[in-house]
């Protein structure tokens, strides 16, 4: 009795770890979540988020992937305004949610592993940069990590509700981005691996194996699995159900009532047919033309490949040594290799030599499907030093004592180093190898307050954009019209999230005219058109920012503010 009452009490305290690891890693998801100017991708969803809440008309595309972040960003946009904190909060509670997905393989863990897997979970520095990044690869990752526990949790428990938990995970990682399709292809793959070592682990020789045919426990066996069946089959229907109609709910479009859709089913039940199709097939269909069908895929393996190592290594290097160190341990050292940490590891290692040829850019988010499942082995292979060096404490091993402790403190010291220098401080850097290079290489954020305070107060356009290739030959159909829309990201974000009243100029003339006319607060050129910018700008402070970090020839753009509208020098 006193063993079971010392197991719950284990049980508790390491239940108990990893909740206040999960709130840990709330605080440094959240600490500073809206002071880094929004990634160009990050803008371009954005924007369409915010269009969608003030038109209430979507439909998927598949180049901003699953609708899973525009529909519930839409509604904290409504409840909370629309800003750089909010449109990231909910990546970032996923983020903050993922150490809590160790409990569910703690029966296939130990409980410092438990723990390990959960603190991994939390501060390593790839999962954390992109739980504070709005894109869809880090709730993926969450639900699919979910997906996986609640599954593992349903085969030890024989619990039906670990299967819908799990279904529901699974249904909502469908809704984020396509490449859950990839997850499903490795898990495949891993399964096969691990009954190849399966049966590999019997070596016996035929003639010693009992092979005889016992007809009355063949015909247990048959019943057994009749019963399970029986009792397994309703909730399998009912799971089917519930993935159909998550993913319905997410994928259907809304169409303002002008055409069938999701928003007009409780006038028109008979349209539901029509909108299952277009949020399943159309969807699919969508999706293959995009991604199957595109060429988004047809570039060189061995750059994207390096590109993405070389991320793997600055980010997640000490944790995924630790890795490969726990997988080799639990499979040549023990009596019985764990099928779990063999899973995850074949999952993280396929995930890295795979992503480089499914990705269409180079970017860094693509090593958090890998990081995700790494952790679980790299935290296998945090309890085997625990082990050792407590061994080795105990027996008085002092060179074992020291290699336990400079490994830990290595480890400590890597991931604390990135964490802290690539996630907050230099999060903008083009050096920082966490950084996609579409990331704005210069902190906008106090011109950018600026000209939300100018555009408050006054009553023309607030800002006027000049250069071929700021402003479109003729106008489009996303805020600001007159723009070269993609070119100007992530500034139309923030013109559309603060109502910004914006006119263009591609002439010089058409320039001097509208300055004349109307003396915007703010013009943004191109540096390379600053020096004529200055001249007809007398007053103008000048601020040169560059808007990606790469291409910097055609992003180093000049923003001229005329300070002396602002509310408090109005009042001096």
């Amino acid at each position: 009795m006193a063993s079971t009452d010392g197991s719950a009490g284990r049980g508790r305290r390491v239940t108990l770890a990893v909740v206040a690891i999960a709130l840990f890693a709330l605080v440094a998801r959240i600490l500073l979540l809206g002071d880094r100017i929004a990634h160009w991708d990050e803008a371009r969803v954005a924007y369409w988020i915010l269009d969608y809440a003030n038109t209430g008309a979507f439909e998927y595309q598949p180049i901003i992937h699953g609708p899973f972040l525009q529909q519930v960003n839409r509604v904290v946009f409504e409840l909370f305004g629309a800003n750089d904190f909010t449109m990231r909060l909910v990546v970032a509670l996923l983020g903050a949610a993922l150490p809590l997905a160790a409990l569910l393989f703690r029966k296939r863990l130990s409980d410092v592993e438990t723990v390990a897997f959960a603190l991994f979970l939390a501060v390593d520095p790839i999962l954390l940069y992109y739980s504070r990044f709005m894109r869809s690869d880090l709730p993926l990752a969450a639900f699919m990590l979910f997906a996986l526990g609640f599954f593992v949790r349903a085969l030890d428990s024989r619990r039906p509700r670990y299967v819908h938990a799990g279904i529901v995970a699974l249904a909502l990682a469908f809704t984020t981005k396509e490449n859950v399709l990839v997850y499903l292809v490795t898990w495949l793959g891993a399964l096969a691996l691990l009954v190849d070592r399966r049966l590999l682990l019997d070596r016996r020789p035929l003639a010693d194996r009992d092979l005889s045919f016992d007809r009355e426990a063949t015909r247990e066996r048959i019943e057994a699995f009749g019963s399970t069946l029986r009792m397994w089959v309703p909730h399998l229907l009912l799971a089917v159900v519930e993935f159909l109609v998550i993913v319905v709910c997410f994928y259907a479009p809304r169409t303002n009532g002008e055409t069938p859709g999701f928003d007009t089913l409780l006038s028109d039940p008979t349209a539901l047919p029509a909108v299952i199709g277009e949020a399943t097939l159309g969807s699919w269909n969508a999706f293959v033309s995009q991604w199957i069908n595109g060429d988004s895929q047809s570039h060189a393996y061995l750059p994207y490949l390096g590109d993405l190592v070389e991320t793997l290594v600055v980010g997640s290097g000490a944790l995924v040594v630790l890795a490969v160190i726990g997988f080799l341990t639990d499979r040549y050292s023990g009596e019985r290799p764990r099928d779990l940490v063999a899973f995850a590891f074949y999952s993280g290692f396929v995930s890295v030599l795979g992503y480089p040829i499914i990705t269409d850019i180079m970017a860094p988010w693509a090593t958090v499907h890998a990081v995700v499942f790494l952790m679980l082995p790299a935290a296998v292979g945090t309890g085997v030093l625990y082990t050792r060096g407590k061994a080795a404490l105990a027996n008085d091993d002092r060179p074992g004592v020291a290699a336990a402790l400079v490994i830990a403190l290595l480890v400590v010291g890597q991931v604390g180093y990135v964490g802290i220098g690539n996630v907050y401080l230099d999060d903008q850097s083009e050096s920082n190898a966490l950084v996609q290079y579409a990331q704005p290489a210069d902190d906008l954020r106090p011109t950018i307050e600026e000209m939300v305070a100018l555009s408050a107060n006054n009553r023309g356009p607030d800002v006027l954009l000049y250069g071929d290739h700021l402003v479109a030959d003729s106008p489009g159909s996303r805020e600001p019209k007159c723009s070269d829309w993609f070119n100007i990201l992530p500034l139309p974000w923030y013109i559309e999230a603060h109502n910004m009243n914006v006119s263009c100029a591609t002439e010089p003339s058409g320039f001097e005219q509208r300055v004349n006319e109307s003396s915007p607060p703010v013009v943004i050129g191109l540096t390379t058109d600053s020096e004529f910018l200055a001249a007809n700008l007398e007053g103008y402070d000048e601020r040169a920012y560059v808007l990606r970090t790469q291409d910097t020839a055609k992003t180093n753009t000049t923003f001229f503010v005329d300070e002396s509208r602002l509310p408090r020098n109005a009042t001096q």
